[in-house]
């Protein structure tokens, strides 16, 4: 009896700090765990940065379209021989001068390149869309593996308890049996061997479902020392009959909802735009354009209709006749000149103003093969898109085979495991009402253990690999990953 107890003591203590807490510990399901996923995962925020991308492509390409229009504002200052630029005259002065413009420019008609370069990012955006769509398939799948192997390890789990509880169990009954002289000492001593070796499955068993709860965090980017803990779904036999489909019938259904058959189909369509793009560069573009521009100098004057008097100094115009050395002077001249000041800038940018608009058509004519060379590997892209779609389908339909024959195995392994364990559950009652009669011998008894738990092992096994093989062909009929 005492054997018994320190047996159950110590795996109690193994595991009562890791349950101590667990029933306060939040359940996630598994649309909660794919949801999470969807907002948290790497994989799924690049794919949805890719469709953010080309939506602004998009938007630019559309805008593109719109005239535009750029303006200028300089300020400068000149000197030695220059051109006056208000007056177009040389002069050697200082010049400060200043003015803007503003030019405005539209395509009008270039070979249709804009309207198809709009179309192949409409295009585009619901390939990245698509892409998006199986990001987040693939990332689904990851957590229903990770979800499933956590409740696989578990149950193995319970397994590996169940085997210690029933070599316990021998363990306390084949004591009293030598105690009381009905068996010798070997047996108690070698089920204590069997009862340490399964102690060591329980702990190994433990680690299992610690290293796959580790595991889906880490799917989940949740970090390794938050709580956590999954829902334990029913697993019913009725509600995982094999799919009634063929095989082609399901690469037929999956060849119609996959988004990686639509996406790759969408950029063979994008990749045809953009060989019709690249030919229209052959074709001449045609567009308008207009421009304003006014300008200011300081060289400007104008009059301001007032008028300055200056009297010029009297000059000497010569000498007396009588007295040579007496000069005579001319009288004073009073002269008017106009009054002339520099414009200001507001002024003279009214009044310097100007308009030009015209059209202009420009012809490609030679320019180094660069529009054919665009041309070719346009054309390029374009067959590596139609082969990157075969691709896709083969790999999905080779997929969809691989998932069919293994779901189409896995089943049948796991009706073999059902009736297995069924039989090595009535061995294990005879060999064990023999044992504690001592009619059989402990190797009997062992091996009948060893063989009923194994084959119980082999079950779990073989339920949860037909499971998610069979949810996998599931997803490819197009029906949500739920259990």
């Amino acid at each position: 009896m005492k054997i018994k107890q320190y047996f159950t003591i110590m795996v109690l203590f193994i595991f009562s700090t890791g349950f101590a807490g667990a029933q306060d510990i939040k359940k996630w399901t598994l649309e909660e765990c794919i949801n999470f996923a969807f907002d948290n995962n790497l994989n799924v925020r690049r794919a949805e940065l890719t469709m953010r991308n080309n939506e602004i492509l998009l938007k630019q390409s559309r805008l593109s379209r719109l005239p535009t229009l750029s303006m200028n504002i300089y300020n400068s200052w000149r000197w030695g021989r220059s051109i006056d630029p208000t007056t177009n005259l040389f002069t050697n002065q200082r010049i400060n001068s200043n003015g803007a413009n503003a030019t405005s420019q539209m395509i009008l008609y270039n070979g249709s390149r804009q309207v198809r370069t709009i179309k192949r990012y409409k295009t585009d955006i619901l390939a990245s869309n698509y892409d998006l769509q199986k990001s987040k398939n693939d990332v689904a799948l990851d957590i229903v593996f990770g979800y499933l192997q956590i409740i696989f390890n578990r149950e193995l789990l319970e397994n590996a308890k169940e085997k210690l509880n029933t070599t316990l169990t021998q363990l306390e009954q084949t004591e009293k049996q030598v105690n009381a002289g009905a068996l010798p000492r070997t047996n108690l001593l070698d089920l204590q061997s069997q009862a340490a070796s399964n102690e060591v499955e329980v702990i190994n068993a433990q680690n299992d479902v610690d290293l796959a709860i580790l595991q889906l965090k880490q799917y989940l980017q949740i970090p390794a020392e938050e709580d956590f803990d999954i829902v334990t779904p029913d697993f019913g036999q009725d509600n995982y009959e094999f799919v009634a489909y063929s095989v082609s019938e399901v690469f037929k259904q999956a060849e119609a909802t996959q988004p990686e058959i639509k996406a790759a189909d969408l950029k063979i369509v994008s990749a045809e735009m953009g060989v019709k793009i690249a030919k229209g560069a052959h074709i001449p573009t045609i567009g308008i354009q207009g421009q304003f521009f006014t300008n200011y100098s300081d060289q400007n004057q104008s009059f301001t209709g007032e008028k300055q008097i200056i009297i010029d100094d009297p000059g000497t115009i010569g000498y007396l006749k009588d007295n040579p050395t007496q000069l005579v002077n001319a009288f004073p001249v009073q002269r008017e000149i106009p009054i002339r000041e520099v414009k200001n800038i507001p002024s003279q940018w009214q009044d310097n103003r100007s308009w030009s608009a015209g059209f202009n058509i420009g012809i490609p004519i030679f320019n180094g093969w660069q529009i054919s060379a665009n041309v070719q590997r346009a054309k390029i892209e374009k067959e590596m898109a139609e082969i990157a779609a075969e691709d896709t389908r083969n790999v999905l339909r080779q997929t969809i085979e691989r998932a069919y024959n293994d779901a189409l195995a896995a089943v049948k392994v796991y009706n073999a495991a059902q009736k297995q364990v069924e039989a090595l559950e009535e061995s294990f009652r005879a060999t064990e009402r023999s044992y504690n009669l001592g009619a059989a011998n402990y190797v009997d008894y062992q091996l009948a253990t060893f063989n009923l738990f194994s084959a119980r092992s082999n079950l779990v096994r073989a339920k949860f690999d037909y499971i998610f093989k069979l949810k996998v062909l599931d997803f490819y009929l197009g029906n949500p990953l739920t259990f």
